[in-house]
């Protein structure tokens, strides 16, 4: 079952001043199905931020529509939109994007608060999440308290707490060691095997290679795309790496 469908998105910014248009996203086109976990890749510059948050409803596009389980998330009214994307979608930030003056907890359940989830059933929600990520020891603990990998784990559970569609993954390995990325990748490996739908922004090639699929943004359009079938992250990271090559230096999308 199709989870998101982009079609013939189109974002055009205009400067200030009226005098330039940038077209940041020329024409996407993309499905991603239930229990996909997809990467997306480019150049600084490509439009995949731009593209990033439109699907994360923070932004409009010039033309196209984004269809989350045959809903035009382009089309929701302002008043709704806050709603729609506490309800439907995880975020997972490079930085965390915790409160400070709250405890890894209250970060965790803020949406559910915000959703007027009663206490117990926020409760009932939150320990077996916790157990899953290991930070049930950690949650009365402030973010200033622990390490970037386990604020990492706390945004992952705020993320998994509203049971999302899809998350929506931002440079999640980005502010992370080696150590704490590598847990990172293992977890969201985990948790799309258990079914839930994943799709990242990242530069990291390494982080690539351990989803299932990588579609590679150009110029403001998808230049090609890989599929796993059965190969390793090691050779998934290789062909990751080529791809980038030929992106870089203008070769054939089909080479």
């Amino acid at each position: 079952m199709t989870v998101l469908e982009v079609r013939n998105l189109k974002k055009v910014y205009t400067t200030r001043f009226g005098g330039n248009k940038v077209q940041a996203l020329s024409d996407v086109n993309f499905t991603v199905e239930e229990g996909e976990y997809v990467s997306i890749m480019g150049e600084s510059g490509s439009g995949k931020t731009t593209l990033l948050n439109i699907l994360a409803a923070l932004d409009k596009p010039t033309g196209g529509e984004v269809l989350l389980r045959g809903v035009d998330i382009t089309t929701i009214r302002e008043s709704q939109i806050s709603a729609f994307r506490r309800d439907n979608l995880g975020f997972v930030f490079q930085d965390f994007n915790l409160l400070d003056t709250f405890s890894l907890q209250d970060n965790i359940l803020l949406p559910l608060v915000l959703a007027g989830v009663t206490y117990g059933e926020m409760s009932q929600r939150l320990k077996p999440i916790a157990q899953r990520l290991g930070i049930s020891q950690l949650l009365k603990k402030y973010p200033y308290e622990v390490s970037g990998g386990e604020k990492q784990r706390a945004a992952v559970a705020r993320a998994l707490i509203t049971a999302p569609q899809l998350i929506l993954a931002d440079e999640p390995t980005g502010s992370l060691d080696s150590r704490a990325t590598d847990a990172l990748l293992r977890l969201f490996e985990e948790i799309n095997r258990e079914g839930q739908t994943i799709l990242m922004v990242t530069h990291s090639v390494k982080a690539a290679s351990h989803s299932n699929r990588v579609l590679f943004i150009k110029d403001g359009e998808v230049f090609h795309q890989i599929y796993r079938g059965a190969l390793s992250d090691d050779e998934l990271y290789q062909k990751i790496t080529d791809t980038l090559t030929i992106v870089a230096t203008g070769g054939d999308r089909n080479a």
